[in-house]
């Protein structure tokens, strides 16, 4: 599988909260930038819901330490609160602790298991922690509700999923989905790219990838791919020039030490 930065997991957050309107005070973050300071109010899922907000706002600046304070604190205020596990699944995710994550993750699922993010990301976590198989069940959950308002997140984790399984049909059917919802998904189309070269339908592939290329800065990975796409093709000049990009932009990378092996494939 083509190697992207995978963003599944912040983007996730964004899904499940955003900093809350009911703020008061600003202080000063400890990573330069201003998080937001709630009033106290009295009810207890309202508290909750403002700590889980502050831990998602601290989890997407790569604060985790803050992070999971403010998550537990939402915890211990309204232990019912399940917003508040999935973030803290996320939290324990990114800091590879995978045990306190599974148990954060499952608690979500205990309390809310219609719920589409918990589903999706249970569903990834799974995917990343080595087993794709279970996953897929858990984003087919999520896609189950209709008012679901990121089915994109499900399908691209979907694909990228079967694709590690080898299931490179229902890969294509997900992505293509995900892609469907949000043309301009980007990790979509990367990988639609490498399945459809992989399949020899290079100008499927040649659209994808270059439709990536615009929307995002051209990676070794992508200037590889479309350079092989080019290789097969037989457009030596098109080949050529992704060949200087990549020798310009990364020359130092695995991708170009391939290409002056001549190790196309």
């Amino acid at each position: 599988m083509i190697r992207i930065k995978l963003s599944a997991t912040c983007a996730a957050v964004v899904a499940v909260l955003v900093l809350a309107a009911c703020s008061t005070t600003i202080k000063q973050s400890e990573f330069g930038g201003d998080i937001t300071q709630p009033s106290t109010p009295a009810d207890a899922k309202t508290r909750a819901r403002i700590h889980t907000e502050l831990g998602a706002a601290y989890f997407q600046a790569g604060q985790m330490p803050v992070a999971v304070q403010e998550l537990k604190e939402a915890i211990r205020i309204a232990p019912d609160y399940g917003p508040a596990y999935i973030v803290l699944g996320l939290s324990y995710m990114d800091l590879k602790e995978d045990e306190l994550a599974r148990a954060n993750f499952e608690q979500a699922l205990k309390l809310m298991p219609g719920d589409s993010d918990a589903n999706n990301n249970y569903g990834w976590f799974l995917c990343q922690s080595g087993k794709p198989q279970e996953s897929i069940a858990y984003f087919m959950a999520a896609l189950k509700n209709p008012l679901y308002q990121t089915p994109q997140k499900a399908w691209l984790n979907a694909g990228l999923c079967s694709m590690k399984l080898n299931d490179m049909a229902r890969a294509d059917e997900y992505l293509q989905r995900a892609v469907n919802l949000d043309p301009n998904q980007a990790q979509a189309l990367i990988n639609l790219s490498l399945l459809r070269y992989r399949e020899g339908r290079l100008n499927d592939a040649r659209t994808y990838v270059a439709r990536y290329n615009k929307l995002v800065d051209p990676t070794s990975e992508s200037l590889w791919l479309a350079m092989r796409i080019e290789h097969k093709a037989g457009d030596l000049g098109a080949e050529q020039s992704f060949g200087a990009q990549l020798r310009r932009a990364f020359s130092g990378s695995r991708e170009y030490q391939d290409f002056l092996r001549g190790n196309y494939e």
